[in-house]
This record gives C-alpha cells, sequence and structure tokens, in this order.
C-alpha cells in the first residue's frame, strides 16, 4: 500500500502514552508540541515527572493516564509489560464509536499479535500495529519511521500523534501483523551492521591499527552509511552513551530468531548477534549502547 502523505487534522486528539523510557519521552514531547493534549504514565514515575514541564500530565497509573483519550500510545519494553498494562485497564462495557485507538509502536514478535488483538477486542481498542524504526536521536527529533498496520478506519485519529513522532508513515496492511514482521527483518539488517562494524575495528586494533582507520577509509564510498560512522565513533572512542541498549537488542534479536525459527528460515548472523550481544550483558553493559558490541 502506498505512503500516506500528511494533511492536516481538525482538531488534535487526546493522547496517552504508557512508558517514558528513552523512546517514549521524547515522542510524548513531540506529541504534545503537535498541540496534542498528552497524560504520560510510567512504571517509574521519576523518568514521567519531568514532562510536566512540556505540558505533559503525568498520571498515577496507567487507567488514569487513557481516562478521556481518543488515542492510546504504549512504547513498553516487550510483549509481557504490554499486556500486563493493558490488562489492567477496565474491559469495554460497549465499544465506544468510534473506537480508542491503540498505536502500539512497542517491538514485539509476530507470536504477540494474536493476543494482543484479543486484549484490544476486550477493552474496546482499535489496534494499530506501529512499530517505529530508529533509535533515541531520530526519536528526539520526531524523525522516526513508523510502519504501520491497522484498519483504515482508525488512520485519521492516529495521523496527528504519526506525523508528530516520524518522518513517515508506511502502512502496510489494514490488519496487525505486517508491520511488526518487516521491523524484524529490518532489525536483522541493523544488527548485522553494528557486528559488522564491531568486529572489523575491533580486528583493526588486534592487528596494531587504529580502528578509526576503517571509518576513515570507508567514509564516502560505496562501501559507508551514515549508522557505520555514528556506530563506528562510539566504538573508537569507547563512548556508550545508549540510543538503542544492549538489552532491548538482546530481546529484539531474540524475536529475530523466534520469527526465523517459525518461519523456517536459518538465521545463523542472528544467532551469533545474540550470543555477542549477551557476552556484553553479563559484563554488566546492558545498559549501554548496542555499539557496546565491540566489547564482545
Amino acid at each position: 500500500m502506498p505512503n500516506e502523505a500528511k494533511s492536516p487534522t481538525r482538531r488534535p486528539p487526546r493522547v496517552a502514552v504508557l512508558g517514558a523510557g528513552l523512546m517514549g519521552a521524547p515522542m510524548a514531547r513531540n506529541i504534545a508540541e503537535a498541540g496534542c493534549r498528552v497524560t504520560v504514565w510510567n512504571r517509574t514515575p521519576s523518568k514521567a515527572l519531568p514532562l510536566a514541564v512540556h505540558n505533559i500530565a503525568p498520571a498515577v497509573d496507567a487507567a488514569e493516564a487513557v481516562l478521556g483519550a481518543e488515542v492510546v500510545v504504549t512504547m513498553l519494553k516487550d510483549a509481557g509489560a504490554i499486556t500486563e498494562v493493558m490488562s489492567a485497564l477496565p474491559d469495554a462495557e460497549s465499544a465506544p464509536e468510534p473506537p480508542v485507538c491503540w498505536l502500539q509502536m512497542s517491538t514485539v514478535g509476530p507470536a504477540d499479535l494474536p493476543g494482543l488483538q484479543a486484549l484490544a477486542d476486550r477493552k474496546g481498542l482499535a489496534l494499530i500495529d506501529a512499530p517505529v524504526l530508529g533509535t533515541r536521536q531520530p526519536a528526539e527529533a520526531g524523525q522516526l519511521l513508523v510502519l504501520a498496520a491497522g484498519p483504515e478506519e482508525s488512520r485519521d485519529a492516529a495521523r496527528p500523534v504519526l506525523e508528530a513522532v516520524g518522518k513517515a508513515t508506511r502502512w502496510l496492511d489494514t490488519a496487525p501483523g505486517m508491520a511488526t514482521r518487516l521491523k524484524l527483518a529490518l532489525n536483522s539488517w541493523v544488527f548485522a551492521l553494528t557486528h559488522g562494524a564491531a568486529e572489523s575495528l575491533a580486528l583493526a586494533r588486534g592487528l596494531g591499527l587504529d580502528p578509526e582507520l576503517v571509518a576513515d577509509t570507508l567514509r564516502g564510498g560505496p562501501l559507508d552509511t551514515p549508522f557505520f560512522q555514528i556506530k563506528a565513533q562510539a566504538m573508537a572512542s569507547g563512548d556508550f552513551t545508549p540510543a538503542f541498549t544492549i538489552d532491548n537488542a538482546v530481546k529484539d534479536s531474540a524475536l529475530i530468531l523466534d520469527a526465523a525459527l517459525e518461519a523456517g528460515v536459518g538465521a545463523d548472523l542472528a544467532e551469533a548477534g545474540l550470543n555477542r550481544f549477551r557476552r556484553v550483558q553479563a559484563q554488566g553493559q546492558g545498559a549501554a549502547d548496542m555499539a557496546a558490541s565491540i566489547l564482545a
């Protein structure tokens, strides 16, 4: 399906953002700056409270956050956390018209979607599967790429939020699932690039070279990418300020392997990459950026 162009909306919706971590907090800020009335909840309240200076109302629990919301955004750790938080919301006695739009923007696995859809039905929510491609910096700049799959009748409600957090939205299907599948395929490529850069720079260092020579030699050529340069700089300098953490990379790599197994696809690189991430995690570096793959 073609990408949807940005278009004006009559009135910005009331939005609840559940999850104010590395990605959720900047997304909430951008949604508020777009004129939406935003309420935010986070399991650790100290992460949500600073958002009050951006005209965002922190809530004491998820149920308070979604009260009166027309769009609910979840940006939580994994499917287990999403299910726990959303299950605590009251069941719908009757489906509102139009239904509240649930933008599920966390990365989950294809096997998680049926349970999330059943949960949405029970709560009277219209589920849009909408994971994002990008890390902390694009989230802060409102430049994420949103992959989306969900009912066409809910897209108008979602559009102001999607335009606030992303540079573009790619609609893939009218039912949830396709966006999550594409996100895992794309993450597989991102992780392969990360580990490839890490091994190349580590090998250069092991051979007595300055690892920055690798990035300098590739810069501007056909093998160069902005992503490679960013990660190579972090690896060479040892600055692992998180844009996407090792802990999240472990979680997503495991989702990729599960999906590959279900699809009957060999994923040798993903399996080796997961082992690398786990070795770094075992060093106590789970909160570091995934560029810390070089530490393996």
